[in-house]
Order: structure tokens, then C-alpha cells, then sequence
């Protein structure tokens, strides 16, 4: 019996120092979570019950429990890389089924999906079909599109200007944009038409003779696009006419073979001050074509394609798992777990929201082994198991010294 004691106990210590290998050797591993040995002692049973005198039968290893502690999150500054701040998991497909993991060291296939190195796919909640949000009742593959982004034809002007109420009459009555003499100032954007070429549109301001009377005149590439605009202003200096301030200009065709380019200036912010000449702001809404500069992943794990053109894309929202007993999954290895019955169903959400950790970009979170606490527990596992050994030789010496009573 002493020996089959004995015999569990190092199969116990051998099993405890399995588990710390295997912890110390992934202490470097991205989104490593340590495990523990835990062990329960034995009894014999009886179908005549239990003594008082009843001497355990040695211990067993009861289960290895995972520890699902926070790592320490490194930034590495590589767009792809994927930390989770608090609870959760990366959801990944795995060629019809789902996994989950911890490690974020994600990468792009030659199909443009993102993938960790095990080639599995990174879940995401893809763009509502309403231009707002998320459709959050399907998860889809995040695939990062090459192509350039389509160009937007300019339709809203936004002009902020001070024009001096002391200014006089130009000299020359009728103006022309070609002769300095007709108008008193004036100012140039760019618009863009609905291939993305770019167009100048210069804005002149006439002073007339009436009290707080300014005129604006527009040209796109010097033609003229309508007739002059009156704009009036109140003795504090606040534009009164056109109310709310706005102008829809007549269609100007481009030559590019584009769609007219209809624009509606807002003046409403454009003053008549004392002081000199100035511009605020000049705005619009249109933009070229632009390429693919980069990728960034919010904290709320939204994922935005930026492009030259200044333009940024949402192409979805990093998909976050939950259970209610995360000690219950399967480790699949490759960094990855699976669900099972013990581990409950999955719970899916997005980042930031209740019972889900933040989603932090450019970087990784690292394996949560402490390595003084995997050397103790070594040292610990192995004076466990010298001491189960000694005991089979103790127990050897006396068997040997009853074989030899004569």
C-alpha cells in the first residue's frame, strides 16, 4: 500500500512539473495563458462506510486549471497587431467552425483577409447597409480591399471671410475677372468633380455702392458659373441676405467628361467688420481618388482604412467572445480554444461594451507566465518528488529487512 502511495505522489509531482515546463517554455508565447496542477487526495471506499482509522489511499491529479489573468500589453507599432485590455477573446473562423484566442499578432493572406499565422480568419461585425453602426447579428471575414477610394464630386462650400466695412467701390464698374480694378478681393479653393479631378473655383468680392452691400462673383477654371450675388449686411456686421446665408450656383460642366458639378455655397458664417480682408476658413465636401496609406484599429476595435485623400473607411468591428466559465475551453493549441459544454455558450459582443475589455492597436499582449513563480513552483514539484522517491526506498529497506528475519 506505502508504495502505491508513494508511486501517486510522483506521478503527481511529474505531473506538477509537466505543467511548469510547459508554462516556462511558453513564457515568451503571444497571449499564453499559464495553467496550474491542482490535486485531490485519495480515500478507499467501502461498501461498509468509512472508519474513523481510515488511511488516505495517496493523491491524483484532479484537473489543470487555466489561468486567465491579464498579460502585460507591449506596443509593437505594426497596424495588425491586436491587444485585448480586460475580458474577451479574438474570434477567429476556422474553415466553417469558430476558435478563440488571445494572441493578436494578425497579418493579411494573398487574398486580403486577415489572418494569424494558423491562417484562421479574424472575425469582424460588418458596416450597416445604413451608413451607421454596425450589423452586429452576423460576423463576417475582415478583408482589407487594395483598390483606390472611389472619388466624392464637391456639392457643399463652406466660406468664412471678413470683408472690411470701410472699403470703397472698385474703380472699374464692370467686373471681370481678368482685371483687378473691378473687384475689391478675392479667394480660391479646390472642388473636385465626379472623377476626382480637381477644379479651381475663385470667388470675387465687389463692393457696391449701397450701404453693407457687398457682390460675390464665382468662376470654376475662370469660366463664370452664374450672375453675381448680392449679399447684405446688418450695421453689426452680420450677414442678413441671402437667409440662412446659402447660394446654390448653377451646374458648371467640366471638360473632364465628368457630371456637372452643382455647388451650394454657405456664407452664413462671412462677416463685415472693421478690420481688413481675411479668411477664416474656406471648406467643401468633395474629394479626389485616393490610395491606401494604412489601417487603424480603434478601441472600440473598429477598424478604419485611411487613404491619401484624407478619406477614412470603416470596414468593420472586431467581433469579442466571451463564456461564462473560461476555464471550461479547449485548449486546440496554435494559441487557440475552443468552446465546449463546461465553458458555456459563446457570448459576442464588441469592445468597450459590458463584460468586454478594450481592443488596443499596435500592439500584443504578452503570455502571462511569471517566471520567479514557474521556478519556485519547480523547485517545489521536484523536492515533491524526492521526497515520494525516499519514501519507496524507506519503504524498500524495510521490506528487504522483514524478508531477512530468520
Amino acid at each position: 500500500m506505502s508504495f502505491r502511495i508513494s508511486l501517486s505522489g510522483m506521478n503527481a509531482a511529474q505531473s506538477d512539473l509537466n505543467v511548469t515546463s510547459n508554462n516556462i517554455a511558453n513564457s515568451n508565447t503571444t497571449g499564453f495563458k499559464q495553467s496550474r496542477a491542482e490535486f485531490a487526495d485519495v480515500y478507499p471506499t467501502s461498501s461498509y462506510g468509512s472508519s474513523k482509522n481510515t488511511i488516505g489511499a495517496g493523491v491524483r491529479l484532479q484537473r489543470v486549471a487555466q489561468q486567465f489573468s491579464q498579460g502585460t500589453v507591449e506596443t509593437t507599432g505594426k497596424a495588425l497587431d491586436l491587444a485585448i485590455n480586460g475580458k474577451g477573446f479574438f474570434t477567429l473562423s476556422d474553415g466553417g467552425s469558430f476558435v478563440y484566442s488571445r494572441a493578436g499578432n494578425f497579418g493579411t493572406d494573398k487574398d486580403g483577409f486577415v489572418v494569424n499565422p494558423s491562417g484562421q480568419r479574424l472575425q469582424v461585425y460588418q458596416p450597416s447597409a445604413s451608413g451607421t453602426g454596425f450589423d452586429t447579428g452576423r460576423v463576417n471575414d475582415l478583408q482589407l480591399q487594395s483598390g483606390d477610394s472611389a472619388p466624392l464630386a464637391t456639392s457643399n462650400v463652406g466660406v468664412n471671410t471678413n470683408l472690411p466695412g470701410g472699403a470703397s467701390v472698385p474703380v472699374t464698374a464692370t467686373f471681370s475677372p481678368t482685371d483687378p480694378t473691378s473687384y475689391n478681393y478675392t479667394t480660391s479653393m479646390t472642388v473636385y468633380d465626379s472623377l476626382g479631378a480637381a477644379h479651381s473655383q475663385s470667388l470675387y468680392f465687389v463692393k457696391t455702392a449701397n450701404p453693407n452691400e457687398w457682390q460675390v462673383n464665382t468662376t470654376i477654371d475662370g469660366t463664370a458659373v452664374g450672375t453675381a450675388q448680392t449679399l447684405q449686411y446688418s450695421n453689426m456686421g452680420a450677414l442678413t441676405s441671402p437667409s440662412p446665408g446659402r447660394i446654390t450656383l448653377p451646374a458648371y460642366t467640366p471638360t473632364t467628361g465628368a457630371a456637372p458639378i452643382a455647388v451650394t455655397m454657405d456664407l452664413s458664417n462671412s462677416t463685415q467688420f472693421g478690420n481688413s480682408f481675411s479668411v477664416a476658413a474656406l471648406t467643401q465636401d468633395g474629394h479626389t481618388t485616393g490610395r491606401l496609406t494604412g489601417i487603424e484599429v480603434g478601441s472600440d476595435g473598429v477598424v478604419q482604412a485611411r487613404y491619401t485623400n484624407g478619406v477614412s473607411t470603416a470596414l468593420g468591428q472586431v467581433v469579442l467572445t466571451n463564456f461564462a466559465n473560461p476555464q471550461g475551453l479547449q485548449p486546440l493549441g496554435n494559441n487557440a480554444w475552443a468552446e465546449t459544454s463546461e465553458s458555456g455558450q459563446p457570448l459576442r459582443g464588441s469592445a468597450g461594451s459590458s463584460e468586454f475589455g478594450n481592443v488596443q492597436g499596435g500592439s500584443l499582449e504578452s503570455s502571462n507566465v511569471d517566471l520567479t513563480e514557474q521556478l519556485v513552483n519547480m523547485i517545489t514539484a521536484q523536492r515533491n518528488f524526492q521526497a515520494n522517491a525516499q519514501m519507496i526506498t524507506t519503504q524498500d529497506q524495510i521490506t528487504q529487512t522483514v524478508i531477512n528475519i530468520r
